[in-house]
Order: structure tokens, then C-alpha cells, then sequence
């Protein structure tokens, strides 16, 4: 059928062949490589408007931009294709089988944007694959549009397997939500801008304290359990960090080239310092400092790390206590959940708008089992199955991290083995395509 919302506007109908290079930077001998379909409004849709009836989940933690994706998610299935059967799922994945729907309206959901967190609730774990399925078909819901990380968009994956195996005709479509912005394939995940922003003003804090006392030192922890680009860009973007450590390039502490070799030295420089550590960066240091560490998980299968913010202020701390001639002033901010619990900035609501719409779009033209996500500065669809065969990581042997060394001057604390560790790392090279485009049953 076709849907006349757009019919004023025919050129932006997005052609059913249209598709997007995940990689835009080739040689002239590398194969033609992976595609996805370009997301958009398509001329001839799948579902009646009268006949779905739509439900939507976010799990995980917390990240700005969340209401935002729910009211236009609601917003854009209203109004562009006249859709008013739309429920929200309680608490998460377990709010399928556990607890009651919310129905969600244009008016339920008009200004919940300007609040942060999300109006569903949300939790990590609780994936029952058959229940939640089961809660699906006994529901007559015929589209599901799940909101979450990495782990969240694995279930994701799972549930839209298990609908397929039963023949069901329900389309499964995925909203990438990592605040770490470590999803591989997309450009970046919403809430990141958000986050990189208002770290800005912990940064400053910590700047104006080191500043203010001599030898001053300012200690920020930002999230990045296993991805270091919220305090990378971060970093870039403040210019008063002075060292920057990430998950992924390792560094140590004593002797010559390590971390308060080089602190000494921007001391005497500088008389102060602002040092940035994402959450995830050198665990391996405090585990071997901690006797009987545990490698316990949370609910979502994620590592439950150390606090290394805490753990590095005082092992700096107890190294400058040693140095009579050098007292220092600590201060050390913490500033996570602060972060997360913000709405969204304007570019992040931009960003949640287009990626709700493009949700929208394809699971009304019959698409499912895909992720939509930004590539190459183009909304598409994404299969399942690419979103999470690997995380997002910092690519320490890459011109970003160098342009960050160059702004910290700060040494990189990588030996021969760790750049060759680093280099096998990399993003392996281009694959030819597999099927992308995937509909419903």
C-alpha cells in the first residue's frame, strides 16, 4: 500500500535500491565492500496504519537522548502514518512478561524530551527470549522498537530469531544507545555529544582547582568501560587536560617514561595539571594491586570494574607524599552520573529525531532484524548481526589518538609489543557484501 504523508514531497522518497558504503576511504583495488540500505521514507509501505499495533523497550543504563527517541518514535508513527496503537514496555526487557504496558500517546509524550532518563524505566538483564516472544504474539504486537546498548542490541538479535523461526509477521528495529559510543558500523551513537559536552564543565571544574593551588592537580573520571572516545574527544575539546588514559593504550606508573615521571615534569612546567581517566583504563594495574580480585558481572554480562579514579588519586597522592620538595592538591571529580542523567543537547535531539523517523520508516515498509545507525553521515539499516559482532574501540595507532597526544603532549607509554598489540586491533579490511536487507515474513 501506499501512504500519502509524503506525496507533497515526492523527492523525498528514499529509492528501495538506494544504499550506503559502510567504508568511504579505499584503494583503488579494494573490492566494492559492504552496503547498507539508505533509511528513509519509503512510496509503498508494508503495514496498514489500522492493523499495527507497536511497542517500545529501552534497556540498559541510562543516556541523554532516551525520551527523545520515545516521543518521536510515538510522534512520527502518529503522524505520518496515522499508527495510535503504541505501548510502552515497563522496566526493560523483564517488563514484557513482568509487569504492566504504559500506552503512549503524542500527548502522553509531548514534552518528555526536556527531562532526562526515560519515562518507560529500564534495567539491565532480564532477557528471556521465549517469554518475551511469547508476550509479543499473545499482545498482537506486530513492531518492536528496542533501545539499548551493545548487549541490548544482542537480544535484539535473538528475539528477531526467534520471531522469524515462528513465522511471526513482526518487525524488530533496533536504536542504537551507548554513551560510550563504542557500537561498531555507525558514526556515533546519540547521547555522545551530549556527554562529551557536559564533561566540558567537569573538565573546567577540575582545571580551575589545579590552577588555583600549587601544585595543583585535577583528576576526572569519565564513563569508557571499554572505549576511551568520550574522554579522547573530550580531552580534545576541553585543551586543559594535560594527560589522557583510555582503555585501549596502557600505560605504567614508575620508572622512567611512565605516568609520574611525566606528571613531575608538566609540575615544574606548568605548576599544575588536569589528568582525565576513563572508568575501564588501567584495571589491569589495580587488579594486581587487590588481593582476591573478583571478576564479577552485572546483570548485562558487563565486567564490574574497580574505581580507578579513586585508585589513581591516591596512588599519586602516596607517590608525591615521597617528594618533600613537591606537596601537591588533589581534587578529584567524579561526574558520571551526572552526565547520564541530562537531557539531551540540541544536536543530540536532532540526532534522536532522525533516528526514531528512520526507525519508523523502516519497520512500517516491512524491514526488521536491523539497527539504525548514522554511516558515513547517511541514516541506514543495519543488520543485526554487524552492530554486534564486535565493539567500537580507540585505534590508538590512528591520527585521532596522535592528534590527542599532540594536544596533551603527554607521552604515548607503548612499547614495541603494545603498538604491534594495537596495530592487530585494528578494523579488519573491507568484506565483500552479505545480504542486508531483510524483511519481514
Amino acid at each position: 500500500m501506499t501512504y500519502d504523508f509524503y506525496y507533497g514531497f515526492r523527492q523525498y522518497f528514499v529509492h528501495m535500491d538506494d544504499s550506503i558504503p559502510q567504508k568511504i576511504v579505499v584503494h583503488k583495488d579494494t573490492p566494492r565492500g559492504v552496503h547498507f540500505r539508505r533509511a528513509g521514507p519509503r512510496q509503498k509501505v508494508y503495514f496498514a496504519s489500522d492493523d499495527v499495533r507497536a511497542c517500545i523497550v529501552t534497556c540498559g543504563g541510562l543516556c541523554p537522548g532516551l525520551n527523545t527517541v520515545i516521543r518521536e518514535i510515538v510522534h512520527s508513527l502518529d503522524y505520518m502514518y496515522g499508527v495510535n496503537q503504541v505501548l510502552g514496555i515497563d522496566g526493560g526487557y523483564r517488563g514484557f512478561y513482568s509487569k504492566n504496558t504504559i500506552t503512549l500517546t503524542p500527548k502522553v509524550t509531548n514534552d518528555i524530551h526536556k527531562r532526562g532518563g526515560t519515562i518507560l524505566g529500564t534495567s539491565r538483564g532480564g532477557h528471556d527470549t521465549m517469554k518475551i516472544v511469547d508476550s509479543i504474539q499473545d499482545r498482537g504486537i506486530n513492531q518492536v522498537y528496542i533501545i539499548g546498548g551493545d548487549g541490548t542490541q544482542k537480544g535484539a538479535a535473538v528475539i528477531y530469531e526467534e520471531i522469524r523461526r515462528r513465522n511471526l509477521t513482526v518487525a524488530v528495529a533496533g536504536i542504537p544507545k551507548t554513551i560510550d559510543n563504542d557500537i561498531p558500523v555507525i558514526d556515533r551513537s546519540f547521547g555522545f555529544d551530549t556527554a562529551v559536552e557536559e564533561a566540558q564543565r567537569a573538565i573546567n571544574a577540575a582545571h580551575v582547582e589545579a590552577e588555583s593551588a600549587e601544585n595543583g592537580i585535577g583528576v576526572v573520571k569519565l564513563m569508557g568501560r571499554y572505549s576511551g572516545f568520550i574522554a579522547m574527544y573530550a580531552t580534545l575539546a576541553s585543551r586543559d587536560v594535560d594527560c589522557c588514559l583510555i582503555p585501549e593504550s596502557p600505560f605504567y606508573l614508575e620508572g622512567e617514561g611512565g605516568l609520574f615521571q611525566y606528571m613531575e615534569k608538566r609540575l615544574k612546567e606548568n605548576g599544575h595539571m588536569v589528568l582525565v581517566i576513563a572508568e575501564g583504563a588501567g584495571q589491569e594495574l589495580l587488579a594486581a594491586e587487590i588481593q582476591n580480585s573478583k571478576n564479577e558481572q552485572d546483570a548485562s554480562g558487563n565486567k564490574l570494574l574497580q574505581d580507578v579514579g579513586l585508585w589513581i588519586s591516591q596512588r599519586i597522592k602516596d607517590h608525591f607524599a615521597k617528594l618533600s620538595k613537591m606537596p601537591i592538591t588533589l581534587k578529584y571529580i567524579d561526574p558520571t552520573y551526572m552526565i547520564r542523567a541530562i537531557p539531551s543537547n540540541a544536536s543530540d535531539n536532532v540526532y534522536c529525531t532522525l533516528l526514531a523517523q528512520s526507525a519508523v520508516h523502516g519497520a512500517m515498509a516491512g524491514y526488521t532484524g536491523f539497527t539504525v545507525g548514522l554511516v558515513n553521515g547517511r541514516h541506514t539499516y543495519i543488520p543485526f548481526n554487524r552492530i554486534i559482532e564486535r565493539q567500537n574501540k580507540v585505534v590508538i595507532t590512528d591520527r585521532m589518538w596522535a592528534r590527542l597526544l599532540s594536544s596533551t603532549n603527554q607521552p604515548s607509554f607503548l612499547g614495541p609489543k603494545a603498538v604491534v598489540a594495537a596495530k592487530t586491533e585494528e578494523v579488519p579490511p573491507t568484506q565483500l557484501l552479505d545480504d542486508a536487507d531483510q524483511k519481514t515474513n
